[in-house]
């Protein structure tokens, strides 16, 4: 277990929090293998029945960790897409349980894209959410060119994901992948009691329930191999690889 991911089970709620603040809880692929072993290990754990994935107060994550995707994608041309990050987002895919995300400000690329596979959503007022895919010359992931237009429409999914727009935590209710927006510094509270009320709840029926408003998981992974496939030939694209020089040549100046 990487020290920038605590995994806690509080009654039967298994919470999974990101914590690398230095780097707004940027993702490594050692924090996405932490992470797919936590939701995969409680698929056949009776006693927990709901998932929460918080960054704690002030950030949910900035997304990839740039340089660790970087050295980790490109290592071989057969699998450009980080190994790690792809069974993050089959755990997602295969996942069982409620997931409740706690978002308290900023969600960029797969921190946003793995919200729609969330079952409830918090934001704080000062959340925001964007997938700026586009200006590093990539393409959606994380089956986000599936589930993204079907909780938001085409427009609003357009802008989201090919326009690169930022959304707000308003836009994202109103747009329907945020359940409810919140004071600042109050998300996870707020997520623990709606995971309260889920467990409550009788699990059978929430399972079956939760299965039927979804998309099949085959359909999903699909999608997200569809992208990954895509998504790694853009890396080796002129317009991926120049945008990236830009990007570093920024981070120095």
């Amino acid at each position: 277990m990487t020290s920038h991911l605590i995994v806690t089970d509080e009654d039967a709620t298994r919470v999974i929090t990101l914590r690398r603040p230095e780097k707004k809880n940027a993702l490594t692929q050692d924090m996405y293998l932490a992470m797919s072993e936590a939701i995969n290990s409680a698929q056949d754990n009776a006693a927990i029945r709901c998932i929460v994935i918080t960054g704690g107060s002030g950030v949910f994550t900035a997304g990839n960790d740039l340089e660790d995707f970087l050295k980790d994608g490109t290592a071989n041309s057969d699998k450009p897409r980080a190994s790690n990050a792809i069974k993050f987002l089959h755990a997602l895919a295969n996942n069982a349980k409620p997931i409740i995300a706690a978002v308290d400000g900023i969600a960029i690329g797969v921190g946003t894209t793995m919200l729609f596979h969330c079952d409830y959503v918090l934001a704080s007022t000062s959340a925001t959410f964007s997938t700026p895919f586009i200006h590093l010359g990539l393409v959606p992931e994380g089956a986000s060119s599936l589930l993204v237009p079907r909780t938001m429409g085409h427009q609003r999914a357009f802008a989201m994901l090919v326009m690169g727009r930022t959304v707000s935590a308003e836009e994202a209710r109103e747009a329907g992948f945020v359940n409810a927006v919140v004071a600042t510094g109050h998300t996870e509270t707020e997520a623990r009691k709606v995971a309260r009320e889920i467990c409550a709840l009788p699990a059978e029926a929430v399972a079956l329930s939760r299965k039927l408003l979804k998309p099949a998981p085959e359909e999903i992974i699909q999608r997200i191999n569809q992208e990954s496939a895509l998504f790694g030939e853009r890396m080796r694209s002129d317009e991926a690889v120049n945008a990236f020089k830009r990007f570093f040549a920024r981070k120095k100046a």
